[in-house]
């Protein structure tokens, strides 16, 4: 009898388990983690600049030259402007995203599941939301970096030497915030590399086509607008497109106020999915 009450009265003691979706429990312990992985990728890192910006160059050239030589101006809110220009506009911040999701996919989900490489850091007084904030922060600066040396390269071109460019810059270290946030939700799920198919076949590729890469959205059905409006893709190329052409975007607040809310629900939810999976 009294070892039934003292069990009793240490289960009504015992504190409730904590919610996943509590609040982020962030410190600047997150640095130690992000330098982590800059020191191991900066043995790889030429390689793996060219192996970020040969796919975007290849779209630029082939449909920029290419098919540009056939489409000639494209209207721009009732502004004509070369197609290379409005590709390259658009393109590069479809590579912020590609450079972002790729990282916090494969890369991140490497270090998680098959190197064990997060287990370790737990070891030390490193908790797993700075670990999470890390993964995050760590893929947009490989989307940035990348983004810079295409934009480099578009400066050669001489596609652009708008100096709003700068300004366009700063949106897409924005954007490659907000893609590798939703990317983490996708890793938190992931049983194996072959879970990312998924992601690659029903967003990215989608969203590639809806957003205003490579035409126009006025080209697109009305209810596909509707749909294709509130792609994160699509508002990041609403505020980049415009500075290209050395002009302000209209409605800045509007897409900007998407990206932030992307990045930051998108963000909560994977470190919700990531301490779940590793309660569980």
């Amino acid at each position: 009898m009294n070892t039934t009450t003292a069990s009793s009265s240490s289960a009504a003691a015992s504190p409730p388990a904590r919610s996943v979706w509590r609040a982020p429990e962030l410190s600047l312990r997150w640095w130690p983690v992000f330098l982590r992985n800059l020191l191991v990728w900066r043995k790889l890192a030429i390689p793996s600049l060219i192996g970020n910006i040969a796919e975007p160059l290849i779209w630029l050239v082939a449909f920029g030259y290419g098919m540009g030589a056939l489409v000639g101006q494209v209207a721009v809110d009732g502004v004509k402007v070369p197609y290379i220009l409005f590709l390259a506009s658009g393109s590069i911040c479809m590579s912020a995203m590609n450079a972002a999701s790729f990282e916090a996919l494969y890369s991140a989900f490497s270090r998680m599941q098959v190197q064990k490489t997060w287990d370790g850091i737990m070891n030390a007084p490193v908790g797993l939301d700075d670990i999470v904030l890390a993964e995050m922060l760590w893929a947009a600066f490989k989307s940035i970096f990348t983004v810079t040396a295409i934009l480099f390269v578009m400066l050669g071109l001489g596609i652009s030497h708008s100096p709003k460019l700068i300004v366009a810059w700063m949106v897409l270290i924005g954007a490659g915030i907000t893609f590798s946030s939703i990317a983490l939700i996708f890793n938190a799920l992931a049983k194996s590399y072959d879970f990312f198919t998924y992601y690659f076949t029903l967003f990215m590729t989608p969203m590639m086509f809806l957003s205003g890469v490579f035409f126009p959205l006025e080209q697109l059905p009305s209810a596909v607008r509707a749909v294709a409006a509130w792609l994160p893709l699509t508002n990041a190329v609403a505020l980049v497109r415009p500075l290209f052409m050395d002009q302000w975007p209209d409605g800045w607040w509007v897409h900007a106020g998407v990206l932030v809310v992307y990045g930051v629900a998108a963000f909560w939810v994977a470190l919700a999915l990531t301490r779940k999976r590793f309660r569980g």
